[in-house]
């Protein structure tokens, strides 16, 4: 509505269809039918029985957030659910919630994933039908999605196959990382896992060597050797890759610290192991 200000009466103001007064505008901006609803963000799905509906028609989620004080029997089965679909779930207070939507979201709110998962074990054996060298990334408790994302763009542009991440303690795949990867991650696998530990040991199984990227040894990269089927292990920003994964590498390699800082960024350092096999495959 168009608003005129009525000089000799302030109190009034005169639109497209009349006359009205200031208090019944603020009246009407009040009212349901004229107040702005909130916009739910893109990607997000709220409510129990959407959320459970979305998972059983295989909409990829990223992450389901549940009401600390929710217990009935349906959040009993949408939990039940999330473990047998291994999507990750967090109990979180209704303060968390809210900030994801206004709405009513019955104590459920879930994300959807911008991208569709693969699953590692069929990966493997479609490489090697293929006559590929497998060449994979393990990305373990990496928080940081711009971290992941920058990774998730050195990877594609120098060749691996697949990056695994875990179902719970890993950065998540969200809007920020996808523009980070510059669109790598609509390009190459992304695995997630229960389990970094039972993966590691299919893919030994399956015959690819085992490589932490750890400051814990003296074995500098460029005297590795990194030629054949390789899973290639980047551990947390804060604490590495953990003990029970590194006791499941086969090599252990460190990049050379000169200066004084002692570290790089890890999606630096990925950079530079992932051009290391490269340069030692001979592209």
């Amino acid at each position: 509505m168009v608003i005129h200000s009525d000089g000799e009466h302030p109190n009034i103001v005169r639109g497209e269809g009349g006359f009205t007064t200031f208090t019944q505008i603020i009246i009407m901006n009040e009212h349901p039918i004229y107040k702005k609803q909130p916009r739910t963000p893109e990607g997000l799905i709220y409510g129990i029985r959407p959320v459970m509906e979305a998972i059983a028609a295989g909409k990829q989620i990223e992450k389901v957030y549940v009401l600390t004080t929710l217990a009935s029997s349906q959040s009993a089965e949408l939990l039940m659910l999330c473990k047998d679909h291994e999507i990750p779930f967090l109990k979180v207070p209704l303060e968390k919630l809210n900030q994801f939507t206004r709405a009513n979201h019955q104590g459920v709110v879930a994300t959807a994933s911008p991208i569709e998962y693969t699953d590692i074990e069929a990966v493997i054996p479609k490489l090697y039908e293929d006559g590929e060298t497998p060449f994979v990334l393990i990305l373990d408790r990496i928080t940081d999605v711009r971290n992941f994302g920058a990774i998730a763009r050195s990877a594609e542009c120098s060749g691996v196959h697949a990056i695994i991440i875990p179902a719970k303690g890993g950065a998540a795949v969200n809007a920020d990382a996808m523009k980070t990867s510059a669109g790598a991650l609509n390009k190459i696998a992304v695995c997630r896992v229960d389990s970094l530990m039972r993966t590691v040991d299919f893919l030994q199984k399956s015959g690819l060597q085992i490589v932490a990227c750890t400051e814990k040894t003296d074995t500098p990269y460029y005297k590795s050797k990194m030629t054949g089927p390789v899973a290639i292990i980047m551990g947390s920003e804060e604490d590495g890759i953990a003990e029970n994964l590194l006791k499941q590498a086969a090599l252990k390699v460190s990049i050379p610290m000169i200066g004084e800082i002692g570290s790089l960024n890890v999606s630096v350092a990925a950079g530079i192991i992932c051009y290391e096999v490269v340069r030692q495959r001979g592209f």
